[in-house]
């Protein structure tokens, strides 16, 4: 059975709060321990006014304390906007708090405009090569091993297992050469999805953590009892990609009947390119989707992007989603 996982943006909705939006993060996460999914991920964006993860460790810590068992992370942290020995002491916090259950996601993407970017202290011109030598950096803040000449406390000796995210082939590469496992966000940046699976597994090298190639990627999950229905929930995520292409980024809108046939041709063009990793419909539609991407993609697991206005519409979809995965 193909591993499956949950991707969640915390989204604030229109007419909604973060702090609903935090509540709903931990019953969401409640309900996917239940259904099986092995973990649970929280992404890092800054000056989104509709996604609350922006302190990413502190919702982690949330909803790590709303459940028992499943797995909680970052996916993922964006390193270049942080000093990685803090990163090491946050998440080493996490590990002494909920042992064994933390998982430390890393990109290297602004997740903000040039403007936010100033905001938290970053520059985008920073050299290419430090995000690996980041990446090494925590590693060893982590391993205790002394090569930073500082013990990171909470962090020296945690066990929080590292993951490298990547939308291009750069990120496919940094975690082959240091044997780390990789997750490629092929629900929103589909181009390069095959080619950087390819580089990844070609070029790994066994680590400590790591003896084999562990390709994770993720795919739009929004599923209904019909396609009619699945397709009229999928307009709120349309919608906020339309928003965001468009610079203006927006809270979650609820969904619109027939937003998507209203579009000009560019903006539909725009939507089939950007979410091509997607399965919007009735059960048996979104299986047929997903065991062919699975079969594309030989991923070791499936990382689900689920974009509901509705929460209660939103955990009904992930419940189709798992009784599919599971029996994959």
């Amino acid at each position: 059975m193909t591993k499956f996982s949950l991707l969640d943006l915390v989204p604030v909705v229109e007419g909604g709060t973060v702090a609903t939006a935090l509540v709903n993060a931990a019953d969401l996460a409640q309900h996917c321990e239940k259904l099986g999914f092995t973990r649970y991920w929280v992404a890092e964006h800054h000056g989104m006014r509709g996604i609350a993860s922006a302190a990413t460790s502190v919702v982690i810590a949330h909803i790590a304390a709303a459940t028992q068992s499943i797995r909680v992370g970052s996916g993922g942290i964006m390193l270049p906007n942080h000093a990685p020995l803090v990163i090491a002491e946050q998440f080493g916090t996490l590990d002494a708090l909920y042992p064994g259950r933390i998982d430390l996601g890393l990109g290297r993407a602004p997740g903000s405009d040039q403007r936010v970017a100033t905001a938290i202290r970053r520059t985008l011109d920073s050299d290419p090569n430090a995000f690996p030598r980041d990446v090494m950096e925590l590693q060893s803040y982590f391993a205790d091993d002394g090569q930073t000449g500082i013990v990171a406390t909470p962090g020296a000796g945690a066990d929080v297992r590292l993951y490298i995210l990547g939308s291009s082939l750069y990120g496919a590469q940094v975690a082959a050469a240091l044997g780390l496992p990789f997750a490629f966000v092929s629900h929103f940046a589909p181009d390069m999805l095959d080619e950087a699976l390819h580089i990844y597994r070609s070029h790994f090298k066994p680590s400590a953590v790591l003896e084999a190639p562990y390709a994770m990627a993720a795919f739009n999950i929004i599923a209904a009892p019909t396609d009619s229905e699945a397709a009229y929930l999928a307009t709120s995520m349309q919608q906020s990609f339309v928003s965001l292409r468009s610079g203006n980024p927006r809270q979650m809108p609820p969904p619109a009947e027939g937003y998507y046939e209203s579009l000009p041709l560019q903006f539909q063009g725009m939507l089939d390119h950007v979410l091509s990793c997607s399965a919007i419909g009735e059960p048996e539609s979104v299986k047929t989707a997903v065991t062919a991407f699975v079969d594309r993609t030989k991923a070791d697991e499936i990382i689900v992007a689920c974009s509901i206005f509705d929460h209660e519409m939103r955990k009904r979809s992930l419940e189709f989603a798992a009784e599919i995965l599971t029996s994959h």
